[in-house]
C-alpha cells in the first residue's frame, strides 16, 4: 500500500505542476480506493499539496512565468477562508463532500477545455507573451528590462493588468473550497483566470501553484488538530509529489496552450465522471 501510495503522489506531483490544482484531484480518489475514509481522503492530502506546489511555483518562476501579483493576491485573500473550509469540513458528510469535489472537478475540466483555440494559432507568440506579462509584473511594481524581442511582443500582445477585487474575490471562494474538500484550490483558480479573467494558461498555472501553497498552511494545521489526517497515507504521498511536480513544470513549459487546456481537461473530466459516480453509488 506504501508503494501505491507513493506512486499516487507522484502521478499527482505531475499533475499538479502540469495544471495548477494542487494534485487532490488525483490524490483524493485514489486514497479512498486505497481505503481511507471520506474525511480522511480530505485531510491525508492536504500535507502533500505544499511540497508538490512550491517545487512546481519554483520551477515557473525561473521560466518568468508567475505573475506574482495575481498568484499573491489570490494566496493571501484565501488563506484565512481555507481555515474556515477545514472547520466547515467537520459538519458536512464526507461522501457528500466526496460528490462535491467530483462535480466541482467536472466544471472545471469543461470550462478550460470550451476556451482552447482554434487551431493555427500561434504557441510560441503565446509562450512569449506569458513571459513577458509575467516579468511586468513584481512585487514592488517595477518592470525589469525586457530583451528587444519581448519588449516588442509586450507592446503588442501583452495583456492589461487584472483588476485585484476579482483577483482577491476568486482567492477567498479557492481558499475556502482548498480547506472544505481538501484539494489545492486550482481547480476553480486555474477556468477562471483563463477565462473571466483573460490570463495565459501557463501563467495562470504558475500563478496558481503559488496560491495552492499559500492555502495550504493553514488547512494543514486545521485538518492535523481535527484529526482528519491519516499519515500512513500523508508521508507516502509527499514522497512521491515533489520529484513529480518538477516533471510536471517541464512537461508544461515545454507545451502549447492547447496542449495543456487539453490534458487539463480531458484528464480531469475523466477522473470526474468515474470518481463522481462512484461515490454518488455509495451514498445511496
Amino acid at each position: 500500500m506504501i508503494a501505491l501510495t507513493v506512486f499516487v503522489g507522484v502521478l499527482a506531483g505531475i499533475l499538479s505542476a502540469m495544471l495548477g490544482v494542487g494534485g487532490a484531484v488525483v490524490t483524493t480518489p485514489a486514497v479512498r480506493l486505497l481505503g481511507a475514509t471520506p474525511i480522511e481522503a480530505v485531510g491525508s492530502t492536504v500535507p502533500a499539496t505544499m511540497p508538490g506546489a512550491i517545487a512546481g511555483a519554483l520551477r515557473y518562476t525561473r521560466e518568468g512565468l508567475v505573475d506574482w501579483r495575481c498568484a499573491l493576491g489570490l494566496g493571501i485573500s484565501g488563506a484565512a477562508l481555507s481555515l474556515v473550509g477545514a472547520l466547515t469540513s467537520t459538519v458536512i458528510d464526507g461522501g457528500l463532500l466526496m460528490v462535491l469535489t467530483a462535480g466541482l472537478m467536472l466544471w472545471s475540466g469543461v470550462t478550460v477545455v470550451r476556451g482552447i483555440e482554434p487551431q493555427g494559432a500561434d504557441p510560441e507568440s503565446s509562450d512569449a507573451a506569458e513571459r513577458s506579462v509575467a516579468r511586468g509584473t513584481t512585487l514592488a511594481g517595477i518592470t525589469p528590462p525586457l530583451t528587444e524581442a519581448d519588449a516588442s511582443l509586450a507592446t503588442s500582445t501583452a495583456l492589461p493588468s487584472r483588476p485585484l477585487l476579482p483577483i482577491i474575490g476568486l482567492g477567498m471562494l479557492s481558499g475556502f473550497i482548498a480547506g472544505l474538500l481538501g484539494i489545492g484550490g486550482g481547480i476553480l483558480m486555474v477556468p477562471v483566470l483563463t477565462g473571466p479573467l483573460r490570463t495565459p494558461v501557463k501563467s495562470a498555472v504558475a500563478s496558481s501553484l503559488v496560491a495552492v501553497a499559500i492555502f495550504s498552511v493553514p488547512a494543514l494545521i486545521a485538518h492535523g488538530l481535527l484529526g482528519h489526517i491519516d499519515w500512513w497515507f500523508a508521508v507516502p504521498l509527499m514522497a512521491g509529489v515533489v520529484p513529480g511536480a518538477r516533471i510536471g513544470a517541464r512537461i508544461t513549459i515545454g507545451a502549447s496552450d492547447r496542449t495543456v487546456r487539453l490534458l487539463f481537461g480531458t484528464l480531469i473530466v475523466a477522473v470526474a465522471i468515474v470518481y463522481g459516480a462512484t461515490e454518488a453509488l455509495a451514498l445511496f
